[in-house]
């Protein structure tokens, strides 16, 4: 089991979601998130004051799968979100120790579903 976590462009999501839909993806959990990376900011001008705005607006999706839905996962987000603009984003992927479904109970593979 792996938890993949993307972070993109907030006008992807979308594209990203249809993109899960079709290699029958359909549980992530969505925040809305700010950061910055390679893109640095920005600086803008407000009654005469500049403010440098360097916390850009971007989404994170998180996906817990079973193994054999990392590859179709990342595909899938890397399909959506590619612009070839710098600020496209980062996917992370980390092992998953345990899952637990609260309704039933069910534990590993079977509670991802």
């Amino acid at each position: 089991m792996k938890m993949i976590e993307a972070i993109i462009q907030p006008d992807c999501l979308e594209p990203v979601k249809r993109e899960l839909r079709k290699r029958d993806v359909s549980k992530m959990t969505v925040f809305h998130v700010k950061g910055c990376g390679k893109q640095m900011g920005y600086t803008e001008s407000y009654r005469g004051q500049t403010h440098e705005v360097n916390l850009m607006q971007k989404v994170c999706i998180r996906v817990a799968v079973n193994d054999e839905f990392v590859r179709p996962v990342v595909d899938a987000i890397i399909e959506g979100a590619r612009t070839g603009e710098i600020g496209d984003g980062k996917i992370f992927i980390q092992p998953l120790e345990e899952c637990i479904r609260i309704r039933t109970g069910e534990e590993g593979s079977d509670a991802i579903g």
